[in-house]
């Protein structure tokens, strides 16, 4: 693939990065402010703060394995290579649960391919007219056990996602914070499939796209956007960019799919 540069479009999966990005729930936000300005020395200078979990950004091994590799430990052929973007979001919805079976509906995923889930949930990111952080951080779909074993048996490199985690969040830590979005969830999963989140979000199965596949090396970045939805349902290059970083369990990045025309 790419045997010609210069015919190869590249296309941006990434969100906007500012001070207005929401972190994922409980992160530190970016903060940023100058600690120089053109006058009098003649460069602008500026500082920031921010958690890794911001904007896009990729979940490292380190991130969720005490032995897992850091940021910088990553090869590159690991980071870009040849993948897949699929569409769902004619089957997601709020709480709604995706299994192996929708992928391949949709696309062939070959062994050790990179794999881009577009739930639909990208347009209710902030920097979209329909934003709204709850609804993207808080209701967004996600899939089972079913999903982290066949991951693993396909020795998938990495996941992307248009929302705020690959995990369902009902099956993260969000259960316990939000309520009342988690008896909407219970609801919604006992009348679509006659039971509830306890029973289908085991406490052996918590978070089980993270725990049990990053030990693995296969991780995923969060909050995909940009132009996503442009390369649905494609078989591109996908490469990702995070920094070079030592000892980071996670970085923001940025998300390119390259497509020779």
């Amino acid at each position: 693939m790419l045997s010609n540069w210069k015919k190869t479009k590249m296309y941006d999966l990434t969100q906007p990065l500012s001070h207005l990005t929401p972190p994922w729930p409980t992160y530190e936000p970016l903060q940023i402010k100058f600690f120089k300005r053109l006058a009098p020395n003649g460069a602008n200078g500026q500082v920031i703060t921010l958690s890794n979990h911001i904007g896009t950004h990729l979940d490292g091994p380190l991130h969720f394995c005490t032995h897992g590799a850091d940021i910088a430990s990553l090869p590159l052929d690991f980071l870009c290579n040849e993948g897949v973007i699929v569409d769902l979001s004619d089957i997601c919805e709020d709480y709604g649960i995706y299994t192996s079976k929708d992928i391949e509906a949709r696309v062939e995923v070959k062994e050790g391919d990179i794999v881009i889930i577009y739930t639909g949930y990208h347009k209710y990111s902030w920097d979209q007219p329909e934003a709204d952080e709850v609804r993207y951080m808080i209701k967004h779909p996600g899939p089972l056990r079913e999903f982290a074993d066949w991951a693993i048996k396909k020795k998938i490199k990495w996941f992307g996602i248009d929302a705020g985690s690959l995990d369902h969040p009902m099956n993260t830590k969000i259960r316990d914070w939000m309520p009342r979005q988690a008896k909407e969830c219970e609801d919604y999963l006992q009348k679509k499939y006659g039971k509830g989140y306890a029973e289908l979000m085991p406490d052996a199965d918590y978070q089980v796209m993270h725990i049990p596949l990053f030990p693995k090396n296969i991780i995923h970045v969060e909050n995909i956007g940009g132009d996503v939805a442009k390369v649905l349902n494609r078989r591109m290059v996908i490469g990702c960019f995070p920094w070079r970083f030592v000892d980071a369990e996670s970085c923001v990045c940025r998300v390119v799919a390259f497509d020779e025309e």
